[in-house]
């Protein structure tokens, strides 16, 4: 597969640097670039993991909130009428 891209001419000129450096050519830096950068984002943290210490911090305990947040809602508002 061939894939066209535009970069700058200073990136450019580092990408030549580097290749004549490395003794490869630009495919071959652009290439080895492209598996590092995706390998680093597959292995990177989740928003779950940024989270997860954070999450359900200031839980009620109940485990079907998302289930029955219909009838739970209505729960709390008969009480706060009850209250009334």
């Amino acid at each position: 597969m061939t894939i066209t891209i535009r970069i700058d001419p200073q990136l450019q000129a580092e990408l030549d640097r580097l290749a004549r450096f490395e003794g490869v050519s630009r495919s071959d830096v652009v290439r080895e670039s492209l598996v590092c950068y995706l390998a680093e984002k597959k292995e990177s943290v989740t928003p779950w993991e940024l989270g997860k210490d954070v999450f359900g911090r200031y839980a009620s305990g109940r485990t079907d909130l998302s289930a029955e947040r219909k009838k739970i809602l209505m729960e709390k508002l008969r009480a706060k009428k009850n209250r009334s």
